[in-house]
């Protein structure tokens, strides 16, 4: 138990070293174009991307993904101007951590608050655009309404017009646009049943063509009526002040620091239950010493990142209450191996299966028996090399 306690005190201190430690910072200098001074960026660990705003920008934007992959495989961050605080410097955590040894693409993107001259043109643009692509996909054909393509197409359509005309703007809350609604929808299926509106004409004792330009007459109004829906819902999304896109920075194939490899060394106090040959179940402890295998990077996952496949020797052979001696196989030593988890930083809980051979009187009564066990103990790494070269 004093053992145990020591472990636990030693892991305590561990710990608290562990717990102060301050997230790094890189500067970016926006005028050389040159981030962490050309030094590589940290690895397997989230760090801020510090730099000065430029006059004018109130939204910066940062788009970090492996140079071997493409935009849209990158993981994006912002910073906004709290406010009408006065500040100089802006700050970008960079949340999800990068692989050592990798090479990224760093895009910084820098918007200003659109003005009201940029937000009437931008709304116009996209405005103008709906109504042509609305006209162009419906024709009136005795008195009914046919569209070149369906209902989902046009509404995909109509998405990506919104989409593709606020390309080089952000929204001011950071409001993804959802698409238009099911009213737009809905309003897009009233054309099948403009045929069936003969109710709104008086069409007794008129001439044939007269019925049918009245009839034209209500298609060409429900076609008004649909994009000026469609018009309505763009607008109210752009209603909030927008922030337009003013200059992207950008750094390819950017490396991080190389991580030395290392071993997982463990040391503990643990123990195991026998009763094969004996009268009565005994129990067995000690201190114990392996290395361990991870299952994953716990910079990348967290749950393989702590578990890890251990092995090692308990570090003393046991003897029982009738003096059969209990020690191990090749090394003389109880080996075992298992499964561990990290817990609370350097704790890691082992639980697995110890071979074991007994001795009675120089005679070897069991030469391999596999016996449970658990334990706790301290992991610390021994770095493989002596620098990140």
């Amino acid at each position: 138990m004093k053992k145990f306690t020591i472990i636990f005190l030693l892991g305590l201190v561990c710990t608290y070293q562990f717990a102060v430690g301050q997230i790094k910072s890189v500067h970016y200098d926006v005028v050389r174009n040159q981030i962490n001074e050309g030094n590589p960026l940290p690895s397997e660990e989230i760090f801020y991307i510090k730099g000065i705003i430029p006059d004018g920008i109130s939204y910066i934007e940062g788009k970090v993904y492996p140079s071997s992959k493409n935009l849209d495989k990158a993981e994006t961050y912002t910073w906004k101007q709290p406010f009408s605080f006065e500040v100089n410097q802006y700050e970008i955590l960079v949340s999800d951590p990068l692989r050592s040894s990798d090479k990224y693409t760093i895009e910084l993107y820098y918007y200003q608050k659109a003005d009201e001259k940029q937000m009437e043109a931008l709304k116009s643009s996209i405005n103008h655009n709906i109504e042509a692509y609305l006209k162009a996909n419906m024709e009136i054909s005795k008195g009914k309404i046919h569209s070149y393509n369906s209902d989902k197409v046009i509404m995909a359509q109509l998405n990506k017009i919104v989409e593709d005309g606020i390309q080089n703007y952000s929204h001011f809350i950071h409001q993804d646009f959802s698409g238009f609604s099911d009213i737009i929808k809905q309003k897009l299926e009233q054309r099948d049943e403009i045929k069936l509106k003969k109710a709104r004409f008086n069409i007794l004792g008129r001439k044939k063509e007269n019925v049918d330009n009245e009839r034209a007459v209500y298609a060409f109004q429900y076609i008004d009526e649909l994009i000026s829906t469609v018009q309505n819902e763009a607008d109210q999304y752009l209603a909030d002040n927008m922030f337009a896109l003013v200059d992207i920075r950008k750094l390819q194939s950017y490396p991080t620091i190389k991580k030395p490899s290392s071993i997982p060394l463990n040391f503990g106090y643990g123990g195991f239950a026998m009763k094969r040959s004996f009268a009565s179940t005994e129990y067995f402890n000690g201190m114990y010493a392996g290395i361990s295998v991870p299952l994953g990077n716990k910079a990348f996952t967290k749950f393989l990142g702590n578990a890890s496949f251990s092995a090692g020797v308990f570090l003393e052979n046991f003897e029982s209450k009738n003096g059969t001696k209990l020690s191990g196989p090749l090394v003389n030593l109880p080996i075992y191996a298992g499964l561990g988890y990290k817990i609370f930083r350097v704790f890691r809980f082992n639980a697995g299966l110890v071979a074991i051979s007994t001795e009675n009187a120089g005679e070897t009564i069991d030469k391999f028996n596999l016996q449970p066990y658990a334990g706790f103990s301290l992991e610390f790494n021994i770095w493989l090399g002596l620098n990140n070269k």
